[in-house]
Parts: structure tokens; C-alpha cells; sequence
């Protein structure tokens, strides 16, 4: 008889069964086994029939489904906490990123990058090690996890500055002009003092306008260094546009939002998604918060490229927070109304959003006919690949660290199917319940 692991209440077997897995653009009907020793997705075969083990613990799901755990590529802030703020003392930066890291797993999001927008360069000197990728061993309980930050901006077009500020832009001639704005530290590989071993940069993404200074000519120094270069904030041409996908763009920040419009003698950044399979076309951010895009242009979009369709929430640190009128930076306030974030004085200039992931996905399935796994695949698997993690994050497969969700399924407003998040679960321990 197969005899149980004997396991601490920290290093334990989990099967979970009668349940549905989001594999690839299907439901599967199939158990899944997690460890929380390694924190990662169990090869149950090999467990069970070779080791004759037994999980410390079985979870019926009741047919519910089992999703990787949700990837927000761009975060800005989150539950009053604004990553682009230097507050006074460095602990209380720290001890409020970890909790902010706690609440927002609760949302579904078990990774994402937190956003610094266009800022002085003391800023990025002083947040950037605190929004690195995590560091040191596997702890659930620490919640989300930073796979890197991503620097949105200072080097965009002033014409297409959002709610980034016009003083704030500058323009790249040179790699060392990107050095003395973030940080040399921050955009290089650096030796862990352990083990020698090269760490990955602190900044993941990088989004700037490519048709600036030099910026397109440095594309390949970035992604020598692990750093994925988006273009966003643009005046860019489809000539333009393409130049810097062949240089090694890989992403469009907000697709639509802060760029050139669509227009039928030059689509723009968004033609570049129209180009022969044959060609590299990147992946693209979308808000589905029916305040940045129409609910059509959002599923012309993934009609355009689904493969390369990610959905953002570009959240504000208002998310979570009552409406009401909060500071920015630079002295300026933002007017929070549910879900829309303006700047005061300004009603017509967008200031990010306040939603949550797992909203944006509902929003999606109601808009778009796009089934649940296609859904949930715009902010697992796809963000996953893009960030070159495929097979660690955004996957169910054997081996893949085991960040979870499990959703049920419930009859939306409009009549559609919205998914409501039960339980998260990172590196294969639990670390929400809804019903508990």
C-alpha cells in the first residue's frame, strides 16, 4: 500500500480533484498535485506510482475551476500605496509594499511588475531595489511576487504623455543616458553576493516612445540584459513602429491608449499587429475597464492577435480605496469615481484605473464571446511567455510553480458568465479562501 509523505504543516502533498484546469484554450477534467516543499506542481505519476506516496491532503473542488495565478504586467499602485512615491523612512516603504504584496493576492494576482511612471531620477534610484524581482526563498505567505519592475517612461513623447508629466520627459541618445536615469545597478545583471551567480536586473520592462533620440538603436542593449523593451506613450509610425519591433520590441503598452490613432493610410503602432505571420508581432496590453477602450475596439484587438493579447489593469494605488479626490504626485490630485480615475481640473485626461484583474476578465468574456480559457489565458500563460517564464509561471503543467486559483462560476449582470475568485494559492500553500 502506498504509504503518506511525512510532511510539516509547511511541506505538504495537495491533490486537488473533481475539478476543471485551464490547459491551453480547453477545460480539462483532471486531478492536479501541488508541494509546498518545493513549491511547485507535482508529476503525480511519478509520485504515486514511484515514490507510493499518498497526498497529506485531498480537495474536492466540486467541479470548480483551477486557473495558474493571475499576471498583472503593469501596476502602478495599489490599496493606498503609490510605488512612484519616495516616502521618508526606507522600512516603512518596505512594510507597506509587503502588505500591499498581501491584500493583492487576494484579488487572484499571485505575480505582476509594479510601475513607476515618469519620475526624476532620485525616484528610480530610491524605489527601484525595493520593486526588483523577489528575492531569497519561496514564502507564500509573503503574497504577490515582483518579477521586476516595469519603467514606464521617462523617455515618451510629450504629445502623448497621459498623465505623465511634460517636465518629467527627457530623450535617451545613449545606453548610459538610461543608466544615469534609473540607476546603472538597476538595468545590469548584478553577482549575488552568495553565490557569484549574475542576478537578473531590477527593472523586467522598460516602455518608451522608440521614434525619440535613439531609443530604437538601443532596443537590443535592453534585451541582451533580460529586459523587455515596450513601446508606449508614441507618435510612432507603422514605419516607425516596425522598425522597433525588428530591433526586438516585443510589447505595446495600453494598445490605443497615449499613441498615434488608427488611421487608414498609416495604422500606426497598431498596424504592426497586422503584419505577415511570418514577421515577429508583439504582444499588447489592454485595460478592459470600459473607460479606456470601447468594449469593440477591445475585441478587435484580440481578433487582430490573440496570441499576443494581454489584459492590464494600469492600476492606480486608488484601487481598493472609496471614491473621493487623492494626491498625485507633484502636488496634483486625482478624482477617483468608481472605477474612472481622472486628473482634477483636467476631466478628459485619464489617470490610470482602479479596477482589478480578475475584473478585467469578466469584463473581457462579457464583451468579447471569448471563452473562459481564452480569457484567463490574457493574464497567465500569455503574459508568462512574454516575459520569456513559460513552463514557471502561467502554467498547470509538471513542474511550474504552483501559484493557483480556483473560481467559481456565477451568471453576470448582462446575463453572461463571471468568474469569482475562491481561493489563491502560492507556491503550493493557501494563502486565500473566500468562504473561510
Amino acid at each position: 500500500m502506498p504509504s503518506a509523505i511525512a510532511a510539516s504543516p509547511r511541506d505538504r502533498i495537495t491533490k486537488f480533484t473533481n475539478c476543471r484546469l485551464v490547459k491551453g484554450d480547453v477545460l480539462v477534467e483532471q486531478d492536479l498535485w501541488v508541494s509546498s516543499a518545493t513549491g511547485r506542481i507535482v508529476r503525480s505519476q511519478e509520485l504515486f506510482y514511484g515514490a507510493k506516496a499518498v497526498p497529506d491532503e485531498t480537495i474536492d473542488l466540486g467541479g470548480r475551476i483551477i486557473s495558474p495565478g493571475l499576471i498583472d504586467v503593469q501596476m502602478n499602485g495599489a490599496f493606498g500605496f503609490n510605488f512612484s512615491q519616495i516616502p521618508e523612512d526606507p522600512l516603512t516603504y518596505e512594510k507597506t509594499l509587503r502588505q500591499v504584496n498581501k491584500s493583492l493576492v487576494q484579488t487572484g494576482v499571485t505575480s505582476y511588475l509594479p510601475t513607476i511612471t515618469s519620475e526624476r531620477r532620485e525616484v528610480y534610484h530610491y524605489a527601484l531595489p525595493f520593486l526588483g524581482p523577489s528575492k531569497g526563498s519561496q514564502v507564500a505567505e509573503h503574497g504577490a511576487e515582483s518579477l521586476g519592475a516595469h519603467v514606464e517612461g521617462p523617455f515618451l513623447s510629450p504629445t502623448k504623455n497621459g498623465v505623465h508629466k511634460v517636465q518629467n520627459l527627457i530623450t535617451a541618445h545613449s545606453f548610459a543616458d538610461l543608466e544615469d536615469c534609473y540607476g546603472a545597478s538597476n538595468l545590469n545583471p548584478t553577482p549575488d553576493p552568495l553565490t557569484g551567480i549574475p542576478r537578473a536586473p531590477q527593472i523586467k520592462m522598460l516602455t518608451a516612445a522608440p521614434e525619440l533620440g535613439s531609443m530604437t538603436a538601443l532596443i537590443p542593449d535592453l534585451t541582451a540584459r533580460g529586459i523587455v523593451y515596450s513601446m508606449g506613450h508614441t507618435e510612432a509610425s507603422y514605419e516607425e513602429a516596425s522598425l522597433a519591433v525588428s530591433h526586438g520590441c516585443t510589447m505595446i503598452t495600453h494598445l490605443f491608449n497615449a499613441m498615434r490613432p488608427l488611421h487608414h493610410r498609416n495604422p500606426g503602432v497598431f498596424g504592426v499587429l497586422g503584419r505577415a505571420e511570418s514577421l515577429p508581432r508583439p504582444y499588447f496590453g489592454i485595460i478592459a475597464d470600459g473607460i479606456h477602450l470601447h468594449p469593440t475596439s477591445v475585441k478587435i484587438a484580440f481578433n487582430a492577435h490573440p496570441d499576443g493579447f494581454i489584459l492590464v489593469t494600469d492600476a492606480m494605488h486608488l484601487v481598493g480605496l472609496p471614491d473621493g479626490v487623492y494626491a498625485w504626485t507633484n502636488g496634483e490630485q486625482i478624482v477617483k469615481r468608481g472605477a474612472k480615475l481622472v486628473l482634477q481640473g483636467a476631466e478628459d485626461t485619464i489617470a490610470g484605473s482602479s479596477i482589478t484583474l480578475v475584473e478585467c476578465v469578466n469584463n473581457f468574456l462579457c464583451w468579447s464571446g471569448a471563452s473562459i480559457p481564452q480569457a484567463l489565458r490574457a493574464v497567465t500563460a500569455t503574459p508568462a511567455a512574454m516575459l520569456g517564464l513559460q513552463g514557471v509561471k502561467g502554467s498547470l503543467e509538471s513542474d511550474a510553480d504552483a501559484d493557483l486559483c480556483v473560481f467559481s462560476e456565477e451568471v453576470g449582470e448582462a446575463g453572461g458568465t463571471r468568474l469569482v475568485v475562491d481561493q489563491v494559492w502560492k507556491f503550493g500553500t493557501k494563502v486565500f479562501d473566500r468562504l473561510e
